[in-house]
């Protein structure tokens, strides 16, 4: 139907109203809405793909709360080819794809999320379901098994944040995300210096793993430590943990695991690292915790099991 006052509704008026809906649980009405502003913006063409890709993944969250699990991921594929590594679309493609048991799809989606953003407790969560139920169906093997995981270049790692550079458009990521429907954004993904920083820090990183496979463990605590300033992320801490038990640091291993955890407690690597430090700090009862809460998560894990049996003869 048209709108009574013979003035076409405008596609951000459309969204807007859908927004609305969704907000009120009306998921029907809402898809509706967002279909006819994506509608609207294909006839008038010159739509940018920012702004489509938002309807679609707006859309598809209608779908996935309706249980329409295969018209969500299909929506949210097409953003994702609009606009790649988006994080809205990503999650909700995960979710639909976990409703429709195909785990491994939900796995490699839910992992590129933590690469683009690995603050998401969603991503993380979802990955350990996943890895849990990838266990279970596929054995010991069920990586194997998976289809690659995509790399997210470093431009995508920053995107979420807006961009550094002032200039037209430069906002537009932080204008079209607020208020659409879905996860609540954390803190800090408007400020653009962030993104200055993340992106640095990214680069830091980089340079400590390549050092790191030089087997040059000091040069590479440096570039983590400076990486860290910059940006808090659980694997650098695990990384830089790695170096230091190369380097018989183990009180600084422990401490950087610990903070790994924080991040992300269920973290396999930072609790394998930190058991082995707490080991060589003859802690023989915390080390044998770190193991037993690590084979919750990976009951299979061969170098945890490997471990857990030399802790035992001690």
């Amino acid at each position: 139907g048209s709108s009574g006052g013979g003035m076409a509704a405008s596609p951000t008026a459309l969204r807007r109203a859908g927004n609305e809906e969704f907000r009120r649980g009306q998921y029907g009405p809402a898809a509706e809405l967002y279909t006819r502003a994506l509608e609207l913006l294909e006839a008038a063409g010159g739509a940018t793909a920012e702004e489509r890709s938002v309807l679609l993944a707006n859309r598809a969250a209608c779908y996935l709360k309706d249980g329409a699990c295969s018209l969500c991921v299909a929506d949210c594929s097409t953003a994702l080819e609009l606009v790649p590594f988006g994080v809205k679309p990503l999650l909700r493609r995960a979710a639909a794809y976990e409703a429709l048991e195909r785990y491994r799809l939900a796995y490699v989606d839910y992992k590129t999320v933590l690469q683009v953003d690995c603050t998401i407790q969603a991503a993380h969560d979802g990955v350990n379901r996943m890895t849990k139920a990838l266990q279970e169906k596929d054995g010991v093997h069920w990586r194997q098994k998976l289809p690659p995981i995509p790399t997210v270049p470093v431009a995508a790692q920053t995107r979420w944040s807006g961009s550094s550079a002032g200039g037209p458009g430069a906002d537009t990521s932080v204008t079209v995300l607020r208020g659409e429907p879905g996860e609540s954004m954390p803190l800090g993904w408007a400020q653009s210096p962030a993104a200055a920083g993340t992106e640095r820090a990214r680069t830091l990183k980089e340079e400590g793993n390549e050092l790191v496979k030089k087997g040059n463990h000091k040069k590479a605590v440096e570039k983590y430590s400076d990486s860290l300033k910059l940006n808090q992320e659980c694997a650098t801490y695990t990384n830089r943990a790695l170096c230091y038990l190369f380097l018989k640091q183990y009180k600084e291993a422990v401490q950087d695991c610990t903070e790994a955890l924080r991040l992300d407690p269920k973290n396999v690597k930072a609790l394998y690292r930190r058991a082995q430090a707490l080991k060589e700090l003859k802690d023989y009862k915390s080390s044998i915790a770190d193991i037993k809460s690590l084979l919750k998560t990976e009951p299979k894990n061969t170098a945890a099991l490997r471990l857990l049996q030399e802790l035992n003869r001690t």
